[in-house]
């Protein structure tokens, strides 16, 4: 396998193109966010350390979707509020109407290193010096031989509770 270590990360292309892909068909994109102390948004909607945020032109003003930071302004409760969010810490986008969209592993934490294998697409591998930590595997893939077996509509997860209403600021 060919390793790029100087290769920017496709999340902000892949939202990019989730968001475009909403619009195009008349769907709200909204994206969940991890929040910590780099992200910019009103603690008082963040719920279990995560908010979710509707990012469609109706509901926010000057949205930027950079490679780093996704920036808007927007209303919470009548108050314009100005949105600054890491890319990294964006966990999905998805459309409200359907709940289809992209759901992103979180970024490996420093000290950790990425392997992958055909099965997997994501492995997190604790150094030696922390070997008590856990070891995370998400598959984003089949394996070939578990092709037959798939579901070909899985059920999808809806969003649970309310969420934030965002309103255009002019």
């Amino acid at each position: 396998m060919i390793e790029a270590p100087d290769a920017t990360s496709t999340r902000p292309y892949l939202i990019r193109a989730m968001y475009e892909w909403c619009t195009d068909n008349g769907f709200t994109p909204y994206i969940a966010v991890a929040v910590d102390e780099s992200v910019l948004v009103p603690r008082e909607y963040v719920k279990d350390g995560e908010i979710v945020l509707n990012i469609s032109f109706d509901a926010t003003s000057a949205l930027k979707l950079g490679n780093e930071f996704i920036e808007f302004k927007g209303r919470f409760a009548g108050v314009a509020r100005e949105i600054m969010v890491p890319v990294s810490q964006v966990i999905a986008i998805y459309a409200r109407e359907n709940g289809q969209g992209m759901a992103f592993p979180m970024e490996a934490p420093r000290g950790t290193r990425a392997l992958s294998s055909p099965a997997t697409s994501l492995t997190s591998v604790p150094d030696a010096a922390d070997a008590s930590a856990e070891v995370k595997v998400v598959q984003l893939a089949s394996v070939e031989s578990d092709r037959g077996n798939e579901d070909p509509d899985p059920p999808r997860p809806s969003p649970v509770g309310p969420r934030p209403a965002l309103k255009r600021v002019k």
